[in-house]
């Protein structure tokens, strides 16, 4: 059975946020007209996202994993399980609330542009502020502006890899390197020709990864300013702070190791070495001794 779109939503213990998600996501799929399947694939949580969401929302299916398999692995496994079934595959954070038009706006530019491969939509904060969702491929500036070692007042330029504010007012697509992962939506051909996303990434810098990869492989990528989506943002993540800044770090080694050149990976590592070398050597929490220890491990 083939559908316009398949929603793939990967959930750990956000059981509520996720509800809220699927009850705005249903909407805005009848809304709009849009035929779609959507699954769910449920990273091991225990606070009963499983039962809440087949009891609310039947109309899903539901992946129950025995184990977490992280943001990149469960996607991948949603990929493989909804592969061949639509035209575009959403992949779609729990923490978002989908309002009318978005989806039927998102699947329309796919249509009409045939060499995107990846695109998202302007993603709001919960207050209807502007959030940043789309970025430049990263180089050594954006690692010294994450270890805080560039001025706060150049956080939001381009020299971090931003897009002028201006380009998201216009409410017409634009060429970015890539977009945010909270809600981007790929065009299954581009999919098919480049693979899913590299499981070597647990979750962090996926999306760049793939987006990267795309690029290389003749495909662009957009932010539709038109189409807009509420993003929470980190409700996985905070569960596991110390946890979650090791894979950050980790993901962006892999992500310099594969895509950037000898030189900025050496200027890369000499600067996150130095910084979390110093850090680790004033922490006495073994969670985040450990935390910093794989970091320094995957600079090496």
């Amino acid at each position: 059975m083939h559908s316009d779109l398949a929603v793939i939503i990967v959930s750990w213990n956000v059981r509520d946020l996720l509800l809220e998600c699927l009850t705005s996501l249903k909407a805005a799929l009848a809304s709009d007209g849009v035929d779609a399947t959507v699954l769910v694939v449920d990273n091991a949580s225990a606070d009963g996202t499983v039962d809440a969401v087949r009891g609310a929302h039947p109309w899903t299916r539901v992946e129950a994993l025995g184990s977490n398999l992280g943001f990149v692995g469960a996607n991948n496994l949603g990929l493989d399980l909804v592969g061949g079934t639509a035209g575009a595959y959403w992949l779609l954070n729990p923490d978002t609330v989908v309002p009318p038009n978005t989806p039927a706006r998102m699947l329309a530019f796919l249509r009409t542009h045939a060499d995107a491969g990846l695109i998202g939509p302007r993603l709001l904060n919960p207050d209807g502020s502007f959030q940043e969702c789309a970025f430049r491929f990263p180089g050594v500036a954006q690692v010294l502006f994450a270890l805080g070692a560039m001025p706060t007042r150049l956080y939001f330029t381009r020299l971090n890899g931003r897009y002028a504010r201006s380009l998201y007012e216009r409410n017409s697509a634009f060429r970015v390197d890539h977009p945010l992962g909270a809600a981007m939506m790929a065009n299954a051909a581009a999919v098919e020709a480049v693979g899913p996303m590299d499981a070597g990434f647990f979750m962090y810098c996926e999306e760049i990864d793939w987006a990267w990869r795309m690029r290389k492989a003749g495909w662009t990528s957009w932010l539709l300013p038109d189409a807009t989506v509420t993003h929470i943002g980190g409700a996985s993540a905070q569960q596991a702070r110390p946890e979650a800044m090791r894979y950050l770090w980790e993901s962006r080694a892999r992500l310099y190791r594969k895509h950037r050149g000898a030189v900025t990976r050496l200027l890369a590592r000499a600067a996150v070495r130095r910084v979390f070398a110093s850090t680790r050597a004033q922490t006495a929490d073994p969670s985040w001794a450990a935390a910093y220890d794989g970091i320094l491990n995957a600079w090496t």
